[in-house]
């Protein structure tokens, strides 16, 4: 008597499965989500931007989204996100986010691992991320962190410091 669901021959094949499965339905009800907020106040859904948060997340966890339809990815830490961009070298197409603070000393890994870095707060950041930035790379995109309240235990620039950094 045959399965009424076709079963993989294959163990790697049932995780690879499992996987898909796993996060397929919830990539689709977030885009769901996105789609009618957009739709709500008069926007095409597709200016909207996803950025997947991946820390703590496998290689194989990003690849299933990935082949979803997922493109911009966030990772928090530069190390472990390096080694996961190695793993996914193959998916040409992700765009890369840093979404965490970044120490100086990471700014060239940053630099040319990432397609944006949303967090910076120092000029030394952001003089550090373009002199190491590849020339044959396209302009890193970055996001200036504001502490709009001035709060002492809040990071980023002052407002009136903006356009200096």
């Amino acid at each position: 008597m045959g399965h009424a669901i076709p079963v993989p021959k294959t163990a790697s094949a049932c995780r690879r499965h499992s996987i898909m499965f796993h996060y397929e339905k919830a990539w689709q009800d977030v885009m769901a989500r996105i789609g009618r907020a957009a739709r709500a106040r008069g926007r095409d859904p597709a200016g909207v931007r996803l950025v997947a948060v991946s820390k703590t997340f496998p290689a194989e966890a990003v690849r299933a989204v990935h082949a979803l339809g997922q493109r911009d990815f966030g990772e928090n830490y530069v190390q472990e996100a390096a080694a996961k961009m190695a793993s996914l070298a193959d998916l040409a197409d992700i765009r890369w986010h840093l979404i965490g603070p970044l120490q100086s000393n990471k700014a060239a890994i940053a630099a040319s691992g990432f397609a944006w870095v949303q967090t910076v707060d120092r000029a030394k950041i952001a003089a550090r991320l373009a002199a190491a930035r590849p020339v044959d790379m396209p302009p890193l995109w970055v996001c200036i962190q504001v502490n709009a309240s001035g709060e002492a235990s809040k990071s980023g620039v002052a407002p009136g410091e903006v356009v200096g950094l």
